[in-house]
């Protein structure tokens, strides 16, 4: 299967703990024989600021322990919907810009032909859901979730703008991209965290 998966960081942990449980996602996928594709700012602050910590050498240790994984660094100019041309399953984490995760989704709402999940894996939506609510969920299959309480949260309609309970089952990896979206209630349980569905709609009031 052809994944694609956007980042903050895949190279830089500087204050960016989730690099460290996404380089580990990313490497048991692609031991599972999944082409993994992963894109990142190439000049968002934690990778901007390790470089100012420690120059081009603090990117050594990353080098040294996954010489499997690597990303392709985007700028001005950069096309989403290109980048996810020809994917089966696009991730999109949650510590990326309001407007990339906007463009992603309505890549996918024009008729993507990929499955799109938001991949939740912070306490935003319950310590600032203000915050995460600028982000726009309405092109979104489902969101992977970090926990059950996190997914509770997305279910009840309080996370990202456009993310409720019930409308679109959890989607599972597969080779073959889909072509409908039945309704179901959300569930959870995934290999990275509780499963909740996301609609088509407008910001839950």
């Amino acid at each position: 299967m052809r994944i694609v998966y956007f980042t903050h960081s895949l190279v830089s942990c500087w204050n960016h703990g989730n690099a460290h449980f996404l380089r580990g996602v990313l490497r048991a996928l692609r031991a599972r024989g999944h082409d993994v594709t992963v894109h990142e700012p190439a000049n968002g602050w934690s990778l901007s600021s390790l470089r100012a910590d420690n120059g081009e050498a603090g990117l050594d240790a990353f080098r040294t322990a996954y010489p499997e994984l690597a990303s392709h660094a985007f700028g001005a100019g950069f096309d989403p919907a290109a980048a996810c041309d020809g994917a089966d399953l696009v991730i999109v984490h949650e510590w990326n810009e309001p407007a990339l995760v906007a463009a992603i989704g309505a890549a996918r709402r024009a008729g993507g032909r990929f499955t799109l999940l938001f991949h939740d894996t912070h306490h935003r939506a319950v310590s600032d859901p203000e915050a995460i609510r600028t982000f726009d969920l309405s092109g979104y299959d489902g969101v992977l979730a970090f926990g059950e309480a996190l997914a509770a949260v997305y279910r009840r309609g309080a996370g990202a703008s456009g993310s409720s309970s019930g409308t679109r089952p959890p989607t599972s990896p597969s080779s073959t991209r889909p072509s409908t979206r039945s309704r179901a209630p959300a569930s959870s349980g995934s290999a990275t965290g509780a499963t909740a569905s996301a609609p088509r709609s407008s910001r839950p009031s």
